[in-house]
């Protein structure tokens, strides 16, 4: 499994990357080998100000239904419209263009204060 030292981690496993006051979330290689082969990603929360802990979609992999859950608070923007035909571009490449969602945070400070790639990796060994 990957963890990558660039992104901050969820106990739910959702990682963030920030780019200003950007994030962009998705799920961690733990998370999508957990699922098991993801059929489905459904995300009906864009252009919502949701709070952080809120389910923002799911995820719906062969055998189950999974809830995501925004890491930080903020207002949801863009949803990575290639997961609607690819899917399992999330299995494929959890990091890169297997990511969710796309959202402006209201306190950058939120991000930062999640896990690291050391205590998430921690968390799931």
């Amino acid at each position: 499994m990957s963890f990558p030292a660039n992104l901050r981690y969820t106990k739910d496993h959702e990682w963030v990357s920030l780019e200003g006051n950007v994030a962009t979330i998705g799920i961690t290689d733990y998370a999508q080998r957990e699922l098991g082969d993801i059929v489905y990603v459904e995300v009906e929360t864009i252009g919502q100000a949701l709070e952080a802990g809120a389910v923002f979609g799911t995820v719906e992999a062969v055998k189950t239904v999974s809830e995501l859950y925004l890491p930080v608070a903020g207002t949801i923007t863009e949803l990575n419209a290639q997961l609607a035909g690819t899917p399992e571009a999330v299995n494929n490449d959890p990091y890169g263009t297997g990511w969710m969602i796309k959202m402006t945070v209201n306190n950058e400070a939120d991000v930062a204060a999640l896990m690291d790639a050391a205590a998430y990796e921690s968390l799931v060994s």
